[in-house]
């Protein structure tokens, strides 16, 4: 039986897993504070339980992440059918001490163990003595494979079409 659109259980699917854990960076949507939305693509780290990003501490977003935390985030892959994962949730966010492991962890998924060694020195030469975490629990999961899954009105017009016919 496929999962529902919404369901939690959609994050423990093969496809689910192969975009968490993958190289593929994730869109970030947020409300800007002023109301209107906005998307930036971000590396990430999936820990099991929450989608987790770094970032500096002058970073815009987290301005905007203060006053409203949810979020929601989508990986998608290129080649046709696509595959996308959609994530809804609330963000939370504390400082930490230095680099924030989930982002040196997301930099070995991107850029292999040395790039990363290299980049997170020169952070460091850059004086980054914090770093925000930021922890998006997901509350709502959607996967779109375009084989058992489809957006929602295509999936209604495919039912139609098939009533119709039968």
């Amino acid at each position: 039986m496929v999962s529902k659109q919404g369901d939690l259980s959609l994050l423990a699917t093969p496809e689910a897993q192969t975009l968490l854990r993958g190289t593929i960076p994730a869109q970030l949507a947020y409300v800007w504070t002023d109301g209107t939305p906005r998307v930036i693509p971000t590396g990430f780290h999936w820990n099991g339980q929450e989608v987790v990003l770094g970032t500096p501490l002058g970073a815009p977003k987290l301005k905007a992440l203060q006053k409203n935390p949810k979020v929601a985030l989508s990986i998608s892959t290129q080649e046709f059918p696509a595959k996308v994962l959609m994530i809804r949730g609330t963000a939370a966010v504390t400082i930490e001490d230095g680099i924030v492991p989930e982002y040196v962890a997301a930099c070995n998924s991107y850029l292999g163990e040395e790039a990363t060694n290299g980049w997170v020195a020169q952070l460091g030469q850059l004086g980054m003595q914090q770093m925000a975490r930021v922890a998006i629990r997901p509350e709502w999961v959607g996967m779109l494979d375009f084989q058992q899954r489809f957006p929602s009105a295509l999936e209604r017009l495919m039912e139609t079409a098939s009533a119709s016919a039968g």
